[in-house]
């Protein structure tokens, strides 16, 4: 731990209670170089709920289930941005033209909503019109992210690099004290069915004969373990011939077993 004076004292062994809760509920696992971050963001919830120190919070958070919400949302991260890794996205409208049939896509971790709208967008890129045979479920475990997932609204800088087309297409802009945001215009806003989601658990409510999975950059904030465990359980819920999208930073040759790697990042489940 740094050694700077701080409001709340914290010490290995807070953060390794810390650390041991968020695995119990969630499965991530926290690096060694988190506890300035974990610090930071429970010092908040330790001040708004009056709290004398960590531990007495860990107890608080034991007898309290909701604030164990409040808790996960605190410590669980949301980088992303609309067209993150694009030649996902290309890959993606490029496989929807090719295969223009009703399909499913599961965003398994939607954050603040930038994902499960670049693939929406995609898909009316490729079929042409919002009205397109395309059924998108996004989900995620942060029930505020959700919130700002499902209103659409974002700062205008966060779409500066979509094009002028784009921009046109798929936002309106703000205006009055909404001015300097844009907001996802409703018929893409539609298109998306948001929901809470623990990977973590037994069994999930999602539909079976999923045709495309984006799960990209999660696997990393889990053991090998509980990487094959959570895998196992979303490819119950993939179709014949379906693809699994992760990010540029996960690899899986330790469960070879279940995918076969197609390039970029893209993989296509194993059967039997």
């Amino acid at each position: 731990m740094t050694a700077e004076k701080k409001e709340f004292a914290f010490s290995t062994a807070d953060f390794e209670a810390v650390r041991t809760k968020l695995k119990k509920l969630t499965g991530i696992n926290l690096a060694d170089s988190k506890d300035s971050m974990v610090y930071s963001r429970l010092a908040r919830r330790i001040r708004a709920l009056r709290q004398a120190s960590f531990l007495q919070y860990l107890n608080y958070l034991d007898n309290h289930h909701q604030e164990q919400e409040e808790f996960v949302n605190a410590l669980t991260t949301n980088l992303t941005s609309f067209f993150r890794e694009n030649h996902h996205f290309e890959a993606l409208e490029a496989h929807l033209k090719k295969h223009p049939k009703s399909t499913k896509i599961w965003c398994a971790a939607s954050s603040t909503g930038e994902e499960p709208y670049s693939i929406a967008m995609s898909a009316v890129n490729a079929f042409g019109r919002f009205n397109c045979p395309v059924e998108i479920i996004a989900s995620d475990i942060d029930s505020k992210v959700l919130h700002t997932a499902k209103q659409g609204v974002y700062r205008i800088d966060q779409v500066r690099d979509l094009s002028t087309e784009m921009k046109k297409r798929y936002f309106h802009r703000g205006r009055g004290n909404q001015d300097g945001k844009v907001r996802v215009v409703s018929e893409l806003r539609n298109m998306v069915h948001f929901q809470k989601l623990n990977l973590m658990d037994d069994s999930y409510s999602i539909p079976k004969n999923i045709d495309i999975v984006f799960c990209r950059n999660v696997m990393i904030y889990f053991d090998k373990p509980t990487q094959l465990t959570i895998l196992q359980k979303i490819i119950k819920h993939m179709a014949q011939d379906s693809l699994y999208i992760a990010g540029h930073s996960e690899n899986f040759a330790h469960v070879s077993q279940l995918l076969t790697p197609l390039g970029k990042t893209i993989y296509k489940p194993k059967r039997g």
